[in-house]
């Protein structure tokens, strides 16, 4: 994207959360924080709120999902969307401050870090220009480090997938994410990464849930994947969360990018539990004086159950609630039968309320005005009585 007001080349880096631009005149790179492309956002509803015990804390993001809390030891101010030069295990990385304040003890409770246990690295100082060139640097060599990355471990007959590479800041150590189904040996492969790549090699195994996530990307739903969003720890999806919510059981529609099950089919799950507790268990048809109605089909949510004379037959179905259901089950057992389903109410369940209503859009249109003065005039024409010395028809001469 080319911004005509500066003559600057702008490019979005997605999985850093970032704009690089190129200054025209000094050849400086310059990079800025772009909240709307940082993945696993969280909105700092804290803002402005202060507390000194964590005035120094600071979270840190990288690439894609990785993050990491920080203290800072520099002395500078720093703030959210500072590109800074952190601690590593060995050497030094950069990322982009994405939180401070407060709200990182709720972050920090959430992720299992307790700050007066844990020893938190460093944050060494506000990145250089010399820092971000050697950072962009790092990044232009992944893609082409993964293209290889991936045709050795073709080469070397490994069951694995690569999914992502990652350099670190100073561009001495790379992270190669990888998906396996098994134990993978890698004692040939690191071999042959750190004589091809000449670096530190770091393997690092994800689930394909969390490779989604670091790839991101929209869901069926048109919004952005809950991976890449907000979900940090994925819980076991099972088809039984299907078939509690009535929904087909079929793989194309329940799966999601990764290849797995969706993970917002357990969104819903907890309240059609709720509701099938309700919704009494039919095991046979009930008895009625003019037959046996067989149960055909049941709105979960609505709590209304569907019965028919005819077995199997999806047409003449009679709704009726769970609770009256309970009644003629209950009935039944007695010895008694009811008159006729014909004869039952409507059931009503729980019904969805607008906060606008039903009313009509134009209602919001002001209302066109009747012309009543013409009508009333040319009604009053026609019985008007003629005026004096004025015949009705054709005057005569005199």
């Amino acid at each position: 994207m080319i911004n005509n007001t500066t003559s600057e080349s702008i490019w979005f880096d997605c999985n850093r959360g970032c704009t690089v631009s190129v200054n025209p005149k000094t050849g400086e790179i310059d990079c800025n924080y772009r909240q709307g492309c940082c993945k696993l956002g969280d909105y700092n509803w804290l803002k402005g709120v202060t507390q000194e015990q964590y005035n120094d804390l600071f979270e840190v993001r990288f690439k894609n999902t990785r993050k990491a809390f920080f203290v800072n030891a520099s002395g500078q101010g720093i703030k959210t969307g500072d590109l800074v030069v952190v601690e590593a295990v060995n050497g030094h990385d950069l990322g982009i401050v994405t939180l401070e304040g407060p709200i990182l003890a709720r972050q920090m409770k959430c992720k299992h870090v307790d700050p007066a246990s844990t020893t938190l690295k460093k944050i060494y100082r506000k990145a250089k220009p010399l820092d971000i060139a050697k950072w962009q640097e790092a990044i232009a060599r992944e893609q082409e480090t993964m293209i290889q990355a991936r045709r050795i471990a073709a080469e070397l007959g490994l069951d694995m997938k690569i999914g992502d590479v990652e350099f670190q800041g100073d561009g001495t150590k790379a992270i190669f994410y990888y998906i396996a189904d098994g134990r993978v040996d890698f004692r040939q492969l690191i071999k042959v990464f750190a004589e091809e790549f000449r670096i530190r090699i770091e393997m690092k195994q994800i689930g394909a849930r969390q490779e989604a996530g670091l790839i991101g990307g929209l869901g069926v739903c048109g919004r952005e994947l809950c991976c890449a969003n907000y979900i940090t720890n994925f819980q076991s999806i099972s088809t039984s969360a299907a078939r509690t919510q009535d929904l087909s059981l079929n793989p194309q529609k329940l799966a999601g990018q990764c290849g797995k099950l969706k993970c917002c089919l357990n969104y819903e799950v907890s309240n059609y539990v709720d509701a099938q507790s309700r919704i009494p268990k039919v095991s046979e048809p009930l008895e009625f004086q003019d037959g046996p109605a067989y149960l055909v089909k049941t709105d979960i949510l609505q709590e209304v159950l569907y019965f028919s004379y005819e077995k199997g037959s999806l047409s003449n179905l009679f709704p009726l609630a769970a609770s009256e259901v309970r009644k003629i089950i209950m009935m039944n057992r007695n010895g008694e039968k009811p008159d006729s389903l014909k004869t039952e109410p409507e059931p009503r369940g729980p019904q969805f309320v607008s906060a606008v209503g039903d009313d009509s859009i134009s209602r919001f249109d002001k209302p066109k005005k009747k012309n009543r003065k013409g009508r009333s005039g040319r009604g009053n024409r026609k019985n008007a009585k003629p005026r004096p010395g004025r015949q009705s028809g054709n005057p005569s001469k005199n």
